[in-house]
């Protein structure tokens, strides 16, 4: 009879003990993905010309249709344009800017711009987060001679920053998008 006492008070000490452990951690805060359904890159010529739109939009998402890509023109050659990222979550009414979160978290996010071999182009960020680090959604893009190719813009989510391109900055991509482009 002693030994089911004892038996009975150790095993309501080992519950008792288990269900006692501290679990105060705080919660870990979820930054759940923004719904990105529609990119668009706007170039200004910083002189003179037509500002030219990349734009892709694709409302369903992994849905069946694939997204619309428009180039709304052709890029002059030897020039410098002004580019700005705008960001939209169109599944809601009104659109929602998610361009104005991902700045509002920029030392979380970075823009990549990659060009294939035949485009010559290149690209210099504007805008950077409050260590120094690039963040892209402002840019400037300077063309060459007459080319065309594709160039693509990528959103990171958590890169590694410093880093030295998309090869190591590692994170969650948000976005991205490839546009053909020709420069005459």
């Amino acid at each position: 009879m002693k030994k089911m006492k004892f038996l009975a008070t150790a095993l309501f000490a080992t519950v008792l003990f288990a269900s006692c452990s501290s679990d105060d951690d705080a919660p870990v805060e979820v930054n759940e993905e923004e719904v990105i359904t529609t990119m668009t890159v706007t170039l200004n010529p910083t002189t003179q010309g037509t500002p030219v739109i990349l734009r892709t939009q694709d409302l369903d998402g992994d849905g069946p249709n694939p997204p619309i890509v428009t180039v709304s023109g052709n890029l002059a050659a030897n020039a410098s344009y002004s580019g700005q990222i705008v960001l939209l979550n169109e599944t809601e009414d009104p659109a929602e800017n998610i361009t104005l979160e991902v700045i509002e978290e920029a030392e979380e996010h970075q823009f990549f711009y990659t060009t294939s071999a035949g485009l010559n182009v290149t690209t210099a960020y504007l805008d950077f987060d409050v260590d120094g680090n690039p963040l892209g959604t402002e840019f400037t893009l300077t063309t060459g001679e007459a080319s065309s190719g594709t160039i693509t813009f990528t959103l990171r989510h958590e890169p590694t920053k410093p880093n030295s391109g998309l090869s190591d900055a590692g994170g969650e991509t948000d976005v991205t998008a490839t546009f053909e482009v020709t420069v005459e």
